[in-house]
């Protein structure tokens, strides 16, 4: 396997929850479908953003006050659907933060990885900071981002998230 397929933070909260959008509701059954379609193909990971009970006195949560993805609380699952496609043997990596170091630091271990693969939530929050860093950790793999598979805090917000990882060198697939 030379492609990663790494799904971003596809959490109740981001879908239906405290952070909800009609965006992310609607990019489920894509993110599904494409987990279905490269299953055993490819090298599968998934986030979950995770915050703890004093969320709302971190930085953070100073500056978006509302509480959301706290460990081990429904909001913090990921949604049902997305959950049943990765399978119990996906690997899942818990990260405090937008960008995951420990993720790039993975993908990086990985044998003769040629491309690396994004979806999930939020286009302009944890999806690009992750595309940047694993473009930083591998700088000549093909890093890209299947914008229907993503969803923004808002729509113009999600554009402009796909229009910067552009600059950067990050692929963006279109349907």
């Amino acid at each position: 396997m030379k492609k990663a397929l790494i799904v971003i933070d596809m959490q109740n909260d981001f879908i239906d929850g405290s952070l909800g959008t009609k965006e992310a509701s609607q990019i489920v059954e894509r993110v599904v479908n494409k987990i279905k379609s490269n299953k055993g193909r490819v090298y599968l990971m998934a986030t979950r953003d995770t915050h703890e009970n004093d969320y709302l006195s971190t930085q953070e949560g100073e500056r978006l006050p509302v509480e959301h993805c706290i460990r081990q609380t429904a909001g913090w699952q990921i949604e049902k659907r997305v959950a049943a496609a990765l399978g119990e043997d996906t690997p899942v990596i818990d990260k405090p933060t937008f960008g995951s170091v420990e993720l790039a630091q993975k993908i990086a271990s990985l044998p003769e990885i040629e491309e690396v693969e994004l979806v999930g939530l939020c286009t302009d929050i944890c999806v690009i900071s992750n595309a940047l860093l694993i473009k930083a950790f591998l700088p000549e793999v093909k890093v890209s981002v299947d914008a229907a598979c993503c969803a923004g805090v808002t729509p113009q917000s999600h554009e402009n998230a796909l229009e910067a990882m552009r600059v950067c060198q990050i692929e963006i697939k279109t349907a």
